[in-house]
């Protein structure tokens, strides 16, 4: 077959899980699969650079932070590859330019456009274990990009789309994708499958095993994803369409994520247009805009609109709503950071009715209240107090059983 794996910075955080890494490599290209494989910067090396980072300068170019940033990936393929030549397994490494990866302008959250992974190809036909540079590629200009937090996942998935691959494995520090998150969970239980609008819902909203843009690649060119552990050798979770799983239950788990901010623009006029002028100003600074709700203000003529967003575009948002309250004639705005929100996810939803109020009810026994609630037909979201979070997802767990196999 031919394989992409993809390693994480926690499995190759040492020389020691390099080289584990490398003799997991080893035992698919010794019994005849061509591999491809793509890691993340070491351990904490991006958290470390990003600190550098702050003592130098508070504010740095978008182009600087990327050229930064990438030099961690750059260490783990030259590490990985003279560990596999050493154990007698023949491998070169490639950075995001060398493998062909091309991107969109965007600096620290780039998209990938286009992928020409002819030296990749002409790697692996040469009898080679391609090693790539994840979270990386290059614009237009030759410019260096990253493709923003968990973004190798995204570099493994469009490569195996890419290279036409029977397969490709995520390795990470847990051995699959959860019904909720074990570490506040303890019942949680590991999902065999999962189709790929669940597991899209479930990365958007808070479960942070897979990158959302990962999860749409794998979905949009039908790329099989085995995600699983690179400390053992259990079975992990596997990615799939809808129609090819297995049947199960109506909901398919739990997710939660306290990177969200509640904010509020009030005494709006009602009028055509208002909306459009809020929301168009935010895309074009590329702020994502999860939860909306519209609702009448408190005097004739005027609304309320709340929306969430993610903690990082908190303080270019209020500095766009300084200018833009004005412009739009409203009153004022206000927010919340010490929000959280809570999801439920299932492709069995959309035929039963009372899901949501089940959920709800789970929320009202532990006195839990809720600010804001989203649905679509496959999940259900709602905004609630920060500190509230591991009680409310430990009794929609429970109040639907999901710690029991299906």
């Amino acid at each position: 077959m031919l394989v992409v794996q993809k390693y994480g910075g926690s499995s190759v955080a040492n020389p020691q899980r390099i080289k584990n890494v490398a003799g997991r490599v080893a035992e698919y290209y010794r019994v005849g699969h061509r591999v491809a494989v793509v890691v993340s910067a070491m351990g904490d090396t991006t958290d470390e650079l990003l600190e550098l980072m702050e003592e130098i300068s508070p504010n740095p170019p978008a182009r600087e932070i990327d050229m930064l940033l990438s030099t961690g990936e750059q260490v783990s393929i030259a590490l990985l590859a003279m560990a596999l030549n050493e154990l007698g397994v023949p491998a070169q490494s490639f950075t995001g330019l060398q493998a062909g990866i091309y991107t969109d302008e965007l600096h620290t959250k780039a998209r990938i456009t286009k992928i020409k992974p002819e030296r990749i190809t002409d790697a692996l036909n040469s009898g080679k274990v391609a090693v790539v540079a994840g979270f990386q590629g290059v614009n237009q200009k030759g410019d260096i990009t990253t493709l923003g937090r968990g973004g190798s996942d995204t570099t493994a998935v469009a490569l195996a789309a890419a290279l036409k691959a029977d397969i490709c494995e995520i390795y990470t520090d847990v051995d699959g994708v959860y019904t909720a998150d074990p570490r506040i969970v303890p019942d949680a239980r590991k999902i065999k499958e999962i189709s790929y609008e669940e597991m899209l819902e479930l990365a958007s909203l808070g479960a942070v095993v897979l990158q959302p843009r990962s999860v749409d690649f794998a979905r949009n060119y039908k790329v099989e994803v085995h995600v699983r552990s690179s400390f053992n050798y259990n079975d992990g979770t596997v990615l799939k369409e809808e129609k090819d799983l297995e049947k199960k239950g109506v909901v398919t788990g739990v997710a939660h994520d306290k990177n969200a901010v509640k904010v509020g623009v009030f005494g709006v006029p009602d009028q055509p247009g208002v909306a459009y002028r809020l929301f168009s100003e935010l895309a074009a600074h590329n702020i994502n805009v999860d939860m909306i709700i519209q609702s009448a203000g408190s005097d004739p003529g005027q609304n309320d609109i709340s929306f969430t967003i993610g903690k990082n575009d908190l303080a270019k948002t209020l500095e766009i709503l300084e200018e833009l309250v004005k412009k739009l004639s409203a009153k004022g705005y206000t927010y919340d950071e010490k929000v959280a929100k809570v999801s439920i996810v299932g492709a069995g939803m959309v035929s039963y009715p009372g899901v949501a109020a089940k959920m709800f009810e789970a929320l009202y026994e532990e006195n839990i209240n809720i600010h804001m609630i989203s649905t679509s037909e496959i999940k259900v979201s709602c905004i609630i107090d920060e500190d509230a979070v591991e009680r409310a997802v430990n009794s929609i767990h429970k109040k639907f059983e999901l710690g029991y196999s299906t």
